[in-house]
């Protein structure tokens, strides 16, 4: 997806000219013109939209964050949100955002990612 347009629809939702939900179609459709097209006989790009099972709307990601053993983040997004500003969250190495897209192209459910800093600092993110 291209980041001026990525950059556009997130400033819209930014701006409150958008809601995170409305925003989600427009970065699946952004997302899914970007997509190389698939060799088989489906006409549909390959992805998440095209692949996971349940993958239609209503999935979403979730961010927990608990410092000091309190939930300081509980976020939850619409999945292609998400799944687009996962190149944008600090900390979030490269290979740890590929792995979030991989489950979600395989149409995992459930905790993707969990990192505990110390016995109360916890980050999990979740497919819904």
């Amino acid at each position: 997806m291209a980041d001026d347009a990525l950059d556009a629809v997130l400033r819209l939702v930014a701006e409150g000219r958008l809601t995170a939900d409305e925003a989600g179609p427009i970065l699946d459709a952004l997302d899914a013109g970007q997509r190389p097209r698939s060799t088989s006989d489906d006409p549909r790009p390959t992805g998440a939209a095209a692949t996971s099972p349940g993958g239609g709307p209503g999935r979403a990601i979730r961010v927990e964050i608990t410092e000091g053993g309190r939930k300081v983040v509980n976020l939850r997004v619409p999945l292609a949100l998400g799944r687009a500003a996962l190149s944008r969250i600090p900390g979030l190495s490269e290979s740890m955002a590929d792995r979030i897209r991989e489950a979600i192209d395989a149409g995992v459910s459930g905790p993707v990612l969990v990192v505990n800093d110390g016995p109360e600092d916890t980050v999990r993110i979740v497919v819904e």
